[in-house]
């Protein structure tokens, strides 16, 4: 691994449009400066892999064309899983968000509240129930902005289309990031290493 220069030299390692805390994911993007052109990118993510701890794995490797990564990384698809809340009862609190022109939710920070404008961040929305289950499941296309809107504003904002008072009983959910990459023409969200890959595979 390469490191800066200075007087107090650090690792070039950059982390681009990190999950917030609390969350599960499936799509996280970095990038790493070597000192030298690595000569199996394979090896290469086998020996990362094997120094982190367990459950994080390293899925790929592709040596960065020009270009930031963060720039390519334009929206996340998020699966919510809900434990006590039922498809019946989800999807129409889905449909009225979606029908909004705006609507925001307060996040508490450590400089204090903060508003986040969550309907103009949410391209897509929908429900689903998983076979043999009664819980509801939203998956939901999120464009990257700036404040991120997160899954845990999004669930508040479901929260305020059902009137829900702030003291009311909280869902039980798990957010899942599962995609994070440019916008396709469908609205879909694709794999921000494919001009890597095609650049791999033809050189």
């Amino acid at each position: 691994m390469a490191y800066s220069a200075g007087f107090t030299p650090h690792p070039k390692i950059s982390y681009a449009g990190a999950a917030p805390t609390g969350v599960a994911s499936e799509a996280e993007y970095l990038e790493i400066g070597l000192h030298a052109p690595a000569a199996d990118l394979n090896e290469l993510r086998e020996r990362i892999g094997a120094a982190l701890p367990e459950g994080v794995d390293v899925l790929d490797a592709v040596e960065a064309s020009a270009g930031g990564l963060a720039d390519r990384l334009e929206a996340s698809l998020w699966r919510v899983e809900f434990a006590n809340v039922t498809v019946n009862d989800l999807q129409p609190l889905v449909d009225g968000l979606l029908a909004r022109a705006q609507l925001s939710v307060d996040r508490l920070t450590r400089d204090g509240r903060r508003t986040v404008n969550v309907r103009g961040a949410i391209l897509s929305a929908t429900v689903d129930v998983p076979p043999k289950a009664e819980h509801a499941i939203m998956e939901t296309v999120v464009r990257q902005v700036t404040p991120a809107v997160r899954p845990d504003d999004i669930v508040a904002a479901l929260r305020l289309v059902a009137g829900l008072a702030p003291d009311a009983p909280q869902w039980t959910y798990q957010a899942t990031r599962v995609a994070q990459g440019p916008l396709d023409k469908t609205g879909g969200v694709g794999d921000p290493l494919a001009a890597d890959r095609s650049r791999r595979a033809t050189s």
